[in-house]
């Protein structure tokens, strides 16, 4: 499986992670995600699947509504780069704009319908 790596824009926050080869993303309709616009890894990762390097210390968190999905940026330069989802707390998925190898608007894109899911 190949290795890819992902970093904020600033360069404070880097992450990796194993997958099949990424063809295809994914967008959300829920109020968070259709605000960010990004365009996700389609999969979930266990925790233990990504590695986390805050290098800064910029890594923050922000959460709404029950609290459950955590949603992470970059302190210093804004950039969302992964969060936890609500439909499985504690597995992630990234954003695909943070990995320098993927080009976003080229990939298939799917829609979730985070808006109308609980």
């Amino acid at each position: 499986m190949p290795k890819y790596h992902g970093h904020c824009h600033c360069g404070s926050i880097h992450f990796d992670f194993e997958s099949a080869e990424i063809t295809t993303g994914l967008r959300c309709n829920c109020s968070m995600c259709a605000r960010k616009g990004a365009v996700m890894l389609a999969q979930s990762l266990q925790e233990n699947a990504i590695n986390i390097e805050d290098r800064e210390g910029t890594l923050n968190q922000y959460q709404f509504g029950t609290g459950t999905a955590k949603h992470f940026f970059c302190n210093r330069c804004g950039i969302y780069t992964f969060h936890q989802t609500r439909r499985a707390p504690g597995e992630y998925r990234v954003n695909l704009a943070c990995i320098d190898e993927i080009d976003v608007f080229t990939l298939p894109v799917q829609v979730f319908d985070g808006k109308h899911a609980f």
